[in-house]
């Protein structure tokens, strides 16, 4: 196994609960998931895409590297370790690659290498929160992290809890981060945790994340100064298409 050796694999499914074929989408000229190919591309030598769907296949066959996988899988991390057990036995570690986030910053890609130094068993990334109604969405994932980086737990409450101070002037108290859902695994772990089974907190959460953490992995969590947007429904598409225009 070459410990330096990195994929970045992107796993994509055809059909997503919100927004069907989300992945095929057209953003100025080219599709969700051709962007953040190409946004990975400009880190990583090594990048594919992994999907059970052949319409996305034939098509990121045109530009890139494809493999299909089971229709089978329960999530991105299963479909990356598929991949990564025929395709990449030989590869230190994994970059999942969120295929719904286009506009993924090169950098954030960066800041997961950084760490990945043989020992770190896992790693995601965290951005401050600035804005009130992100903190109190439980559609915004937080995180809180130990003193030396890794995840404490991850949530869709606020946290921490700021105890005696009104809710409206909790980030003016403490720090809370937001979780971005890009995520390093070392190779022997993600093989690992692709076995176990769901955990009681991953389910009262519905945060795969949780699942390792109860299991008893470490998760490194690293800072990030750069927003990170998924596109879950059709207006997240027309909102990126304003926020994105080339």
């Amino acid at each position: 196994m070459k410990r330096d050796k990195i994929v970045g694999i992107i796993p994509a499914r055809y059909d997503s609960s919100r927004y069907p074929g989300k992945a095929m989408a057209m953003i100025h000229g080219k599709t969700i998931i051709q962007r953040v190919y190409e946004q990975a591309r400009k880190v990583l030598e090594e990048v594919c895409v992994a999907t059970d769907d052949e319409r996305i296949y034939n098509h990121v066959a045109g530009f890139g590297k494809v493999f299909m996988t089971s229709r089978d899988h329960r999530s991105g991390t299963e479909r990356c370790q598929e991949v990564l057990s025929r395709e990449y036995a030989d590869c230190g570690y994994v970059i999942n690659i969120q295929g719904d986030e286009p506009f993924i910053n090169p950098e954030q890609i960066r800041t997961l290498i950084s760490c990945l130094d043989g020992e770190v068993e896992l790693a995601t990334l965290g951005k401050k929160i600035h804005d009130f109604e992100e903190l109190q969405s439980p559609n915004v994932v937080k995180v809180t992290r130990d003193n030396k980086g890794f995840a404490l737990y991850f949530s869709r409450h606020p946290i921490p809890y700021v105890k005696g101070k009104n809710t409206v002037n909790w980030l003016e108290e403490k720090q809370h981060l937001k979780h971005i859902g890009v995520y390093a695994y070392r190779s022997d772990i993600l093989r690992e945790i692709s076995a176990l089974g769901p955990s009681s907190l991953e389910i009262s959460e519905s945060l795969e994340q949780l699942r390792w953490l109860e299991n008893g992995y470490r998760i490194k969590c690293l800072l990030t100064e750069y927003e990170s947007m998924g596109i879950d429904t059709p207006e997240d598409l027309e909102k990126a298409k304003v926020l994105y225009a080339d």
